[in-house]
């Protein structure tokens, strides 16, 4: 059976790639394909394992039809990870957030109703809740994003939900908390604090610091992608969280001192625009149903995450140069 793995070559698609091909004899899937424009964020050498372990590449959007049609005619799943995720670039500019993230999933799940496929997991973002002062999002919850990606996110989620309900297709979608391991793009806070202060750099936090967050490793986010596609039910969303929430300036807290430095290299910049207070997934869910639960200590994903980093400048260092 194939499956189709859009935004392949991201961070979150790649580990997911891999973890899904380790899986791939279990689960029946002798066909991996990886699909992804390779703009700015994906990166080839991110497939490498996935590709040496039997995936194919093909290069295209996800906004093409001819592309997309060929990929998904005689699959039986897609997972869907492609998407402009930035929010800050959301802020500079909207259009390229709403053309992938709403137009790009619309043409993903026609092209995927049209060919029959037998499952679609659309992966989402808590974001699309807005901010929560006290206790945490249900899957149920209003969705009341607040920036541009949000919102394109909100759209797409609301596409792929309604694929469902009008024609049918086994349509699953997850909204995790924010990620962070290996291999995530230098302009993200954590890679980005870390590589800054690998330089001897400031790291500029927003605000007060006070806005907070759960921080959920990307292994546990793929192993919960997995055990949707595997058991989902259609037409359901399934949060997936990772149990650790903490302000912004807690976090840069613990990467200073993983780096070895001190408060002298936080520099206060303005906040954000739109800029969410706290997120907090309910993720009851996916633990009843699926047997979900975080495994990666936070403290241990952190520690490991900043050594990759040190342990790999040739991977991000073009990359940070390139968005400067």
């Amino acid at each position: 059976m194939r499956v189709v793995i859009t935004g392949a070559a991201g961070f979150i698609g790649s580990r997911f790639a891999e973890l899904l091909l380790a899986e791939a004899d279990r689960l029946g899937y002798d066909d991996v394909v990886l699909l992804d424009a390779l703009t700015y964020s994906g990166r080839r050498e991110n497939m490498a394992a996935a590709l040496a372990a039997g995936a194919r590449f093909v290069h295209g959007s996800i906004n093409d039809p001819a592309v997309v049609d060929e990929v998904v005619t005689g699959a039986h799943a897609v997972v869907h990870l492609a998407a402009e995720s930035h929010v800050d670039r959301s802020i500079l500019g909207a259009r390229d957030f709403f053309t992938t993230n709403v137009l790009g999933t619309q043409q993903l799940l026609e092209s995927a109703r049209r060919a029959g496929v037998s499952r679609f997991v659309h992966v989402s973002t808590d974001e699309v809740y807005g901010s929560i002062a006290q206790g945490s999002w249900r899957e149920d919850h209003v969705l009341a994003p607040n920036s541009p990606y949000s919102a394109s996110k909100a759209g797409s989620d609301l596409a792929a939900l309604a694929y469902h309900r009008t024609y049918g297709l086994a349509v699953m979608v997850t909204r995790c908390s924010n990620n962070y391991g290996p291999r995530q793009f230098p302009e993200k806070v954590i890679p980005l604090f870390v590589t800054n202060l690998m330089d001897g750099e400031s790291v500029p936090l927003y605000g007060d610091g006070l806005n907070v967050r759960d921080w959920l490793h990307v292994d546990d986010h793929c192993r919960g992608i997995l055990a949707v596609l595997e058991g989902g039910r259609p037409g359901e969303v399934y949060n997936i969280g990772g149990g650790t929430e903490l302000t912004n300036r807690e976090l840069t807290t613990r990467l200073l001192n993983l780096c070895g430095a001190d408060e002298s290299s936080v520099r206060p910049v303005e906040d954000r625009l739109g800029h969410d207070r706290r997120y907090s997934v309910d993720w009851g869910k996916i633990h009843a149903e699926l047997g979900y639960e975080p495994r990666v200590a936070f403290e241990t994903g952190l520690a490991d995450t900043v050594a990759w980093y040190r342990a790999n400048e040739s991977w991000w260092r073009a990359l940070k140069e390139s968005v400067a």
